[in-house]
């Protein structure tokens, strides 16, 4: 059995919006009650629509957000309340790949710089040695060791998120979260720095947080998939089974809007319109977060929150599993 590398138990990440002082208190339910486990060497992926809480949680996992309730366990020990020294040794061990390559890298800094300050923070090496690995990160991510002296500025968006991607490697991290690294490029290059991910994954036994909204790419690069709508994770299960048999109905209208090349498979597709507004995440009622816009909502939708069920080796909050 595979070991289980991180476990997110009831994760809360929650944002104070309240505007003046009297004013009646209004919290963002950004991340709302979500658990799920990735293991040794796995890509699990995360996939929903933007604003569902997808790169809070991400960054919630390491610790840029504090949460308000729930548990982060890393190889068992219990990180969410970590601070100082504790959670600057978390940090050697949990890097993030952050989706705008343009924004993401300081444009004051050199190439070099970038990749090398993760290392200086963390006191790790000599100088020489620092310079040697910035180099070899650099080949690694295939770009040109003497890039080192160039500014983000002169480089593509492609070869901006490999720098990125240099500078998350350069503590040697176990756990990697990638936030929607694909997302920001051009289609052409999209395939290469997944590939790159790959790769990297195989050599140095990674084990990853993928995020995306494209379904199809998610299922590419990933083992197991969670689908998020509003805070909620509302389906997680084998990538493959999430793709062709979704038993989510947000699942179901997600995968029936991924375009499929092959126009007799296409027109013989269900396709699952979605009616109704999204709700507000602040103060949202206790209700199912996908009661306004599920084609198949009933009374008891309206009622409660639905409960995660276990269907085989998936779990899925929807009353249409209740037993």
């Amino acid at each position: 059995m595979a070991e289980t590398v991180l476990k997110v138990e009831n994760l809360k990440t929650h944002f104070d919006v309240t505007k003046g002082l009297f004013a009646k208190k209004q919290i963002v339910k950004a991340v709302d009650d979500v658990s799920f486990e990735v293991n040794q060497n796995e890509t699990f992926g995360l996939v929903g629509e933007s604003g569902c809480g997808k790169t809070t949680l991400g960054r919630t996992i390491v610790r840029i957000y504090d949460p308000v309730g729930g548990h982060i366990y890393y190889r068992g020990q219990d990180i969410s309340s970590l601070k100082g020294d504790d959670l600057k040794a978390y940090h050697k061990k949990v890097q993030m790949i952050f989706q705008d390559p343009y924004a993401s890298l300081n444009p004051r800094m050199t190439v070099g710089e970038i990749v090398r300050e993760p290392m200086n923070i963390h006191n790790l090496h000599d100088p020489k040695e620092r310079d040697d690995i910035v180099a070899d990160l650099l080949k690694i991510v295939g770009l040109n060791p003497d890039h080192i002296r160039r500014y983000p500025s002169e480089f593509s968006g492609g070869q901006r998120q490999r720098i990125g991607i240099a500078r998350s490697l350069s503590l040697d991290p176990e756990f990697i979260v990638c936030d929607e690294p694909i997302s920001a490029l051009d289609v052409s290059i999209q395939a290469q720095v997944i590939n790159l991910l790959e790769k990297i994954q195989k050599e140095r036994d990674l084990s990853y947080l993928f995020i995306a909204h494209d379904l199809s790419m998610v299922k590419h690069i990933s083992q197991r998939i969670g689908v998020m709508y509003l805070g909620h994770l509302v389906e997680v299960g084998d990538s493959n089974e999430v793709y062709h048999d979704p038993l989510h109905p947000y699942s179901k209208a997600l995968l029936s809007s991924v375009p499929i090349p092959d126009p007799r498979i296409s027109r013989t597709k269900q396709r699952i319109v979605m009616s109704g507004e999204i709700p507000s995440p602040i103060n949202p009622p206790p209700v199912c977060p996908f009661l306004s816009r599920c084609p198949y909502a009933t009374a008891r939708c309206s009622e409660a929150k639905p409960e995660p069920v276990k269907i085989g080796t998936r779990q899925v909050s929807c009353f249409l599993y209740e037993k």
